[in-house]
């Protein structure tokens, strides 16, 4: 529930203070009719029959217009009394006049009726109407003071209604300028509310687009390179076991098994956030020389004289889990185009510390490419999102990434990371 606010409660009480003060008016008027019946100069008693129906009308009117507002404010859906307000101000003030044609004890209930005059019409008109309001109030104020011993104009009948329509006129329009304050603040605060929103919207639907984005990006570097190298040991023990070998059968559904093994664990740490476990077991270092023995390994199981070796230059520093993580994604990546494209014989990955960066490069002798159609741009069939994850990978580090290649070139992906302020030797 929204708490008001200073002006909006400022406002509520001066509300409360002219409906009280109108009721309050009007009943004093009424109790003043009453009690003068049959003494000198008393109105008769069709006159006090004809101020008690035109009180309780008047009573019900204002009260109906009051209430219908309220409701209104309370809830917009119900029926909105605004394009009637200057009509029912008008019906207020005809029963008002027809009352002071009754009593001149009626008059004083012009003074709430100020207020509603200056709420309810502009100003142009709310000041004319007040002053012909006050010029009938003394009018009355006369009629009625005919009989009596002082039955002429008096000084006070003026200035009584005039001081009063005055401390009206000036209290009405700070109440106006209340009133515009608290809708500005209300409009405001609506608007801001809206906006933050909006604004958890927004960030609601980036944080479930980066999340999406590290999921293709693990899924690809890891569970999809693992998938296609079962597949392809599958059909590699598939040929074994047709030709009778069942030795090398045995060999690559271990291969499948380890394969796996390694694609489960990968999948519960990169839904959890974690780092890969193979970095768990052992530093980045010794992960990607592990992992250049893989490589060769499966390319030998599936048939390929691919020679895969790691090289370490400088002096290793200690990483945050981040920086190896994208690391070992990318040389996973980076070899995982190899076997698949380039039909090398070799490959070298070179793990650099130099000063202020890190740098890895992974060189093929394979067929190469035109590096400039290298655009890493993922294609219809789900594939080509290997290079696109690469530099998204690097960029989120403020790496780049560099790719030198030439049909029958062989290939270079360079990777270059810039080392965290105050990373040191290990």
């Amino acid at each position: 529930m929204q708490s008001p606010t200073g002006a909006a409660t400022i406002l509520r009480v001066l509300r409360v203070c002219l409906h009280v003060g109108f009721a309050v008016l009007l009943l004093v008027a009424i109790v003043r009719l009453l009690t003068g019946v049959g003494t000198a100069g008393a109105p008769s008693a069709v006159a006090v029959v004809a101020g008690l129906g035109l009180s309780a009308l008047l009573a019900l009117v204002y009260l109906a217009g009051t209430i219908l507002e309220k409701r209104h404010a309370g809830e917009t859906s119900r029926f909105n009394p605004t394009p009637f307000a200057r009509w029912w101000l008008g019906a207020v003030m005809l029963l008002w006049l027809l009352l002071l044609l009754v009593s001149g004890d009626f008059a004083w209930v012009a003074f709430p009726l100020f207020f509603l005059q200056l709420h309810l019409l502009p100003r142009r008109l709310a000041l004319p109407a007040i002053a012909a309001s006050t010029a009938l109030l003394v009018g009355a104020l006369w009629f009625h003071s005919r009989g009596s011993a002082d039955g002429g104009l008096q000084l006070a009948m003026v200035l009584g209604p005039v001081f009063g329509a005055a401390f009206a006129v000036v209290t009405g329009l700070a109440y106006r300028a209340l009133f515009l304050e608290a809708e500005n603040q209300r409009i405001v605060a609506d608007d801001l509310r809206r906006t933050r929103a909006e604004l958890a919207r927004t960030q609601h639907d980036a944080g479930t687009l980066a999340e999406r984005e590290r999921l293709a990006r693990e899924i690809h570097d890891t569970l999809a390179q693992g998938f296609s190298s079962i597949v392809l040991m599958g059909r590699s023990a598939e040929k074994a076991l047709e030709s009778g070998d069942t030795e090398t059968a045995k060999e690559r559904l271990r291969i499948v098994q380890d394969t796996a093994s390694a694609n489960l664990a990968e999948a519960r740490s990169f839904v959890r956030g974690l780092r890969s476990p193979d970095l768990e077991q052992s530093g980045l270092v010794d992960t990607l020389r592990r992992l250049c023995e893989k490589t060769e390994t499966e390319a030998a199981a599936r048939g390929t004289a691919l020679r895969c070796r790691f090289e370490l230059v400088g002096t290793p520093v200690e990483l945050p889990n981040t920086y190896q993580t994208t690391l070992l994604r990318a040389a996973q990546a980076s070899l995982a185009n190899v076997w698949a494209h380039a039909h090398a014989r070799a490959a070298v990955v070179t793990l650099s510390f130099l000063g202020a960066e890190v740098t890895l490069d992974v060189f093929d002798d394979g067929i190469g490419f035109e590096s400039s159609t290298a655009a890493g741009t993922a294609r219809g069939d789900g594939s080509g999102v290997g290079l696109m994850s690469l530099r998204e990978r690097l960029a989120a580090l403020d790496g780049s990434l560099e790719i030198e290649s030439a049909p029958g070139e062989g290939t270079v992906v360079a990777m270059r990371v810039p080392l965290p302020a105050g990373e040191g030797a290990v």
